[in-house]
């Protein structure tokens, strides 16, 4: 492990992560086994030379797939798993929803709009000083952004696991779905919701990658 190199989060969303960190126990057990698979293929792939290619999929991806990928990116960066790389795309393409950037702001991400567009721009998540921000659009799975073989699909919604039965070019198709906190839109407790998710998702990539 000597030569794995860890990165310093944002003061901010270092405390964020020390806090999730300490939820291990609001972690289901049906819930651990499947993040154990997750981390099962991480450190299978990681003995190999090429990167670790992880996809989360949701069917608009504009909620669930981005909070995914880029706190699992996060986790493997804390962990020293720099050839973690990860990735989010739906069924169809729409933008990523501005409450998430909101929820991920208030986490201690900085999130700056790296590509403008009407309809879907594309943001730059930044959790490190030493680390490139991620580049987050929406776009469907198989979109060139992404990897085409060697990777493994992670379908975080059951409308895209219903939708997807088969993801071509997987190594491992796993479901580690979430509840869309897209129903608490326009009400008294939407930042609450989506901060629940966000919540939910760091601690538990954060549990996933712990055990690599």
């Amino acid at each position: 492990m000597s030569e794995l190199q860890t990165v310093r989060l944002f003061p901010g969303l270092e405390a964020f992560v020390q806090q999730r960190q300490s939820e291990v126990d609001q972690i289901s057990q049906d819930r651990k086994e499947e993040l154990k698979q997750l981390a099962g293929y991480v450190r299978d792939e990681s003995q190999k030379s090429s990167p670790v290619q992880l996809v989360f999929i949701c069917t608009h991806n504009s909620r669930r797939s981005h909070l995914a990928q880029i706190w699992a990116k996060v986790a493997a960066d804390l962990v020293g798993l720099n050839r973690v790389r990860t990735f989010s795309g739906g069924t169809e393409a729409t933008a990523m929803n501005p409450r998430i950037v909101a929820s991920l702001k208030r986490a201690g991400f900085q999130v700056n709009v790296e590509k403008e567009s009407e309809t879907n721009p594309t943001f730059a998540v930044g959790y490190a000083e030493q680390a490139e921000p991620l580049l987050c659009f929406s776009k469907v799975f198989t979109d060139s952004f992404n990897p085409q073989n060697e990777f493994a699909a992670v379908m975080t919604c059951s409308s895209a696991d219903q939708a997807c039965p088969f993801v071509a070019g997987c190594d491992l198709r796993l479901p580690i779905r979430y509840e869309d906190p897209k129903v608490s839109d326009g009400t008294p407790e939407e930042t609450d919701i989506y901060d629940q998710r966000c919540r939910q998702v760091a601690r538990e990539m954060l549990y996933a990658m712990s055990l690599v």
